[in-house]
C-alpha cells in the first residue's frame, strides 16, 4: 500500500511538473502600445498591423505565438512599467513597442535590464537604440528623415527660407526632428527664419503663428503629431498663411486630416509607407489580407506594426530560439529583409537603414509622390 502511494505520489508531481513544458509550448510575445491618451491613433493602427501579421505567421518554430498587450497610456512611466509586467508577469521573450520615441526610450531601458530584446515599429530618436544592445527599430530615423526633408524643402520645393514650428511637450520626437531640419536646411543653403514653439494640448496657436507671418518664409515644417499639425494648419490658413507646409512621420494617420480638412490639402509629409508604392511580395500579400479583413487600406503605422512582427519572428527562426542573446544576435545580422514597407537591413547599433517614402495630402487622402532610398 506504501508502495502504491508512493507511486501515484510520484505521478502527480510529474504532472504538475509537466505543467510548465506545456505553457511553454507557446512562444510569449509582449506588445506595448498607447491603446487610450492623446496620440492613441498610433497604437490602434500598429495593434491592428501587429495582429494582422500574426495572422500570416502564427507559428513560429513549429509553436504557436502568444500575443501580451499592455497599455502605455501614452506616457513614459506608462511604458516602463507595462514593460516590466511584461516580462514578469507573462514572461514574455520579446516585446514589441512602444509606438513613440519618449515610450520606447522609456520601455528600452526596462527591456535592456533584463535582456530581453524589443523592436520598436515607429520610434524614430536616434536616442532610442543608442547604448543598447537589445534595442531595436523597424523604421528610419530622424537623422535620415531630416536630410530627406530638408532636401525636400530646399530643392524639391524650391524654398530658400523656411519657418520651423515644433511642439516643445514633444521633447524626444518634435524638437529634436526640427533642430535636427534646421541644421540639414542650413547645410544646404537654406536659412531658417524663425522657430516657433507650441503645446501639445493647446488650441490657440496665433500668437505663435504672428511670428511666422511676419517672418514671410517660403516653406513651413511641422514635425509635430497629427492632432497638432490639423490645428496649426487650420490656424495657419485662417491667418491668410498659404505658404507650403511639410510634415512629419508622425502626421500621417486619417485623423490629420480629419482635424485639418482642407487646410492640411497640398501638404508634403515624409513618412514610411504608401499602398501606391509597395515593392515587395510580403507587402502585397499583407496589404491584400488587411484589406480584405478590415474593409480600408493599410495605413503607415499599421505596415510598421506588421513588420516589426515579421522582423521578429524572422529573427526567432534564425536563431532557431527564443534566448534572449540568440534572438538579439539574429536581429543584428537582419539583412535584406522584404518587409511591408520595403527592404530593410538592420546594423549593428540596431538601426534600419531602408528608404523613406514622401506622400502628399491630394483630394482628402495620402497620395504617394516618390520614394527616396538612403
Amino acid at each position: 500500500m506504501a508502495k502504491m502511494i508512493t507511486i501515484g505520489l510520484l505521478v502527480a508531481m510529474v504532472c504538475i511538473g509537466a505543467t510548465p513544458a506545456t505553457a511553454q509550448e507557446h512562444i510569449n510575445i509582449g506588445v506595448f502600445l498607447p491603446m487610450t491618451g492623446n496620440i492613441a491613433t498610433f497604437g490602434q493602427m500598429e495593434w491592428r498591423g501587429i495582429k494582422a501579421a500574426h495572422k500570416m505567421m502564427g507559428k513560429i518554430l513549429g509553436r504557436e505565438v502568444k500575443l501580451f498587450l499592455e497599455d502605455s497610456m501614452t506616457e513614459q512611466t506608462g511604458a516602463a512599467n507595462a514593460v516590466e509586467r511584461l516580462i514578469t508577469e507573462h514572461k514574455v521573450v520579446a516585446i514589441i513597442g512602444g509606438a513613440t520615441s519618449a515610450t520606447a526610450l522609456a520601455g528600452g531601458s526596462i527591456a535592456e535590464k533584463y535582456t530581453i530584446p524589443l523592436i520598436t515599429p515607429s520610434a524614430t530618436n536616434p536616442l532610442v537604440t543608442r547604448d543598447k544592445n537589445y534595442v531595436f527599430r523597424a523604421c528610419f530615423d530622424d537623422y535620415f528623415q531630416s536630410q530627406v526633408a530638408a532636401r525636400q524643402a530646399r530643392i524639391a520645393m524650391g524654398a530658400e527660407t523656411a519657418a520651423v514650428i515644433v511642439d516643445i511637450a514633444q521633447a524626444d520626437y518634435s524638437v529634436g526632428l526640427g533642430n535636427l531640419f534646421l541644421k540639414a536646411f542650413r547645410e544646404i543653403g537654406g536659412k531658417v527664419l524663425v522657430t516657433s514653439y507650441i503645446q501639445t494640448g493647446d488650441r490657440d496657436f496665433r500668437s505663435q503663428l504672428s511670428e511666422v507671418l511676419a517672418a514671410k518664409p517660403e516653406v513651413i515644417y511641422m514635425p509635430n503629431y497629427y492632432t497638432e499639425g490639423g490645428l496649426v494648419a487650420k490656424q495657419l490658413r485662417a491667418l491668410g498663411i498659404e505658404v507650403p507646409i511639410l510634415m512629419a512621420d508622425g502626421a500621417q494617420t486619417p485623423e490629420l486630416i480629419k482635424i485639418g480638412g482642407g487646410a492640411v490639402e497640398g501638404a508634403y509629409l515624409t513618412g514610411h509607407f504608401s499602398s501606391e508604392a509597395i515593392t515587395t511580395k510580403l507587402g502585397e500579400r499583407f496589404v491584400a489580407n488587411f484589406k480584405k479583413e478590415h474593409k480600408k487600406n493599410v495605413g503607415a503605422f499599421s505596415a510598421l506594426g506588421a513588420d516589426a512582427y515579421f522582423i521578429l519572428a524572422g529573427a526567432i527562426k534564425r536563431a532557431k530560439s527564443t534566448e534572449g542573446e540568440k534572438v538579439r544576435a539574429a536581429l543584428a545580422q537582419t539583412k535584406n529583409f522584404k518587409g511591408v514597407t520595403g527592404t530593410i537591413n538592420i546594423d549593428e547599433d540596431g538601426n534600419t537603414i531602408k528608404s523613406l517614402v514622401i506622400n502628399r495630402v491630394k483630394d482628402g487622402k495620402f497620395s504617394y509622390v516618390t520614394t527616396v532610398n538612403p
